[in-house]
């Protein structure tokens, strides 16, 4: 039996990863939607600011400053969420960090560490909500990605630990499910997002990280955030180009291997010299509330893909609509063709169809 979820203005919502991206941006929606929040990252300055934000705005929200990375972190968390709400609905692990380089120049410390974020802080706070869900119900949200099925070359580290992500994640779903507990388990896998997670990562590369395209906006990550905290789901992807990479992992694993060697390798490395090294979010939180990251291309800010995966119903029913639009145009084409004038509707309907 499927868990039922609470709409998200009558739940209690606990954002790790808070203070930037697609955690920043997740929490404003969320606000905006009227749960009450607990928030969550290093850097104690723009989380006072994005709460005092949320909170002058009209909503709700308390922050905690923890690394996910120490599990005695995580657990007041929690105990922050039952002291100032009497607990919590959904808890999403946000939280995460990244290396760029080549896997024999990343020091083992720096992979153990951002083991000990990606992997480790998911699953303290994985088991935390366990704990606590398994008694009232609600959802746990994990921040996995296209590449907990494929690997990124330059980003082997981070790669790994997402794949683990999904591990640990299919693990727990079924043993809750085996308990009958209920609790919704969601592995949310993003394509690139548009965030500082590039600017963020310790880069080992001798010129600036950025996204290879297509680099979505973080708010397509959000939406679906913010539909699995009241909507059952069991993964989903975010962007359609991350759906092309994980088919073809699965499908033609050695077409994609030669795409990364080839193309993707010089696609994630901008045209100019790095930052220095110490400045970045492995070793140091970010101190600063931002959305947005590096992303030279036109960022996509929405995802058909996606929106189709999360209405399957309206996207057939668009669909339909669009094949009605279609065959009247041709209808119309072929009447016009007969007497000289063309369609006023096909410029609008070809818009459309897009």
């Amino acid at each position: 039996m499927t868990p039922k979820l609470k709409k998200l203005s009558q739940q209690v919502v606990v954002i790790t990863g808070a203070s930037s991206g697609i955690g920043l941006v997740t929490a404003r929606m969320a606000a905006e939607k009227g749960a009450k929040l607990v928030l969550a990252a290093r850097s104690e300055n723009a989380l006072r600011q994005l709460c005092d934000e949320i909170n002058q705005g009209g909503g709700q929200a308390t922050y905690v400053v923890a690394d996910v990375s120490s599990q005695d972190d995580v657990k007041r968390i929690a105990q922050a969420a039952q002291a100032t709400y009497g607990g919590f609905d959904t808890w999403i692990n946000d939280a995460g960090v990244s290396i760029y380089g080549k896997v024999e120049d990343v020091p083992i410390e720096d992979m153990r560490k951002l083991f000990d974020t990606n992997v480790w802080g998911l699953i303290y706070g994985s088991l935390e909500a366990t704990r606590h869900l398994k008694q009232r119900g609600g959802a746990i949200i994990n921040i996995g990605s296209i590449l907990s099925e494929s690997t990124a070359i330059l980003q082997t580290i981070y790669s790994a630990s997402k794949h683990a992500v999904k591990g640990f994640t299919d693990g727990l779903r079924m043993e809750l499910e085996m308990d009958k507990a209920p609790v919704v388990v969601t592995l949310i896998k993003p394509a690139a997002i548009d965030t500082p997670y590039p600017l963020h990562a310790k880069n080992y590369m001798e010129r600036e990280a950025q996204h290879a395209p297509p680099a979505y906006a973080p708010e397509t990550v959000a939406r679906a955030i913010i539909h699995c905290c009241e909507t059952p789901e069991r993964e989903i992807t975010v962007g359609g180009g991350g759906r092309m990479i994980t088919s073809m992992a699965h499908l033609a694993p050695r077409l994609l291997d030669k795409f990364m060697e080839n193309v993707f390798a010089k696609q994630e490395k901008a045209d100019y010299a790095p930052r220095p090294r110490h400045q970045n979010g492995l070793d140091h939180a970010a101190g600063r509330l931002e959305e947005r990251g590096n992303y030279p291309g036109h960022t996509r800010e929405s995802s058909y893909y996606t929106t189709a995966t999360l209405h399957p119903l309206v996207t057939a029913a668009v669909a339909g609509a669009v094949g009605l639009g279609v065959a009247a145009l041709v209808r119309k084409s072929k009447n016009g063709s007969s007497t000289g004038h063309e369609p006023a509707s096909e410029s609008k309907t070809a818009q459309w169809v897009e």
